[in-house]
């Protein structure tokens, strides 16, 4: 690596290595990795709406349905009409949905440290500020 080199090809490689080092800890709890962007977005607190969820996590609203229908099958999400707008519907998660949130959340966060072993405390925080500055940024 050079200082040259271009974030964008920077960023995807580093992508592709965490989602491929993430990937059998997902697979241990039986999700996909968008299954888990919506469990993640949703442990923040309920979606108003599923609209609102789609636009949360970036994703097609109209394959968010399929999506919820899995997550809703396997007990870990519940949609509920919304008491103020009854055609919209609340998206939470179930008991058993922040349970496994809670221990893939702690899985990845083994690879995470594997990952970053050779940074000091502070570097780390400067890349974690560095990506979300950029995937933040318009």
């Amino acid at each position: 690596m050079n200082e040259d080199d271009d974030l964008g090809a920077l960023c995807a490689g580093a992508g592709r290595s965490l989602a491929e080092a993430e990937r059998p800890v997902l697979e241990r709890h039986g999700l996909s990795m968008w299954q888990y962007v919506v469990l993640s977005a949703l442990a923040a607190g309920a979606a108003p709406s599923q609209l609102v969820l789609a636009q949360q996590i970036h994703y097609d609203k109209t394959r968010l349905i399929a999506l919820l229908d899995a997550l809703e099958a396997g007990g870990l999400v519940a949609r509920q009409p919304d008491p103020a707008d009854r055609r919209a519907r609340v998206v939470r998660l179930t008991p058993e949905g922040i349970r496994r949130y809670a221990a893939v959340r702690a899985g990845i966060r083994e690879v995470e440290e594997r990952k970053l072993a050779g940074l000091a405390p502070e570097a780390r925080r400067v890349l974690r500020s560095a990506l979300a500055h950029l995937a933040n940024s318009p």
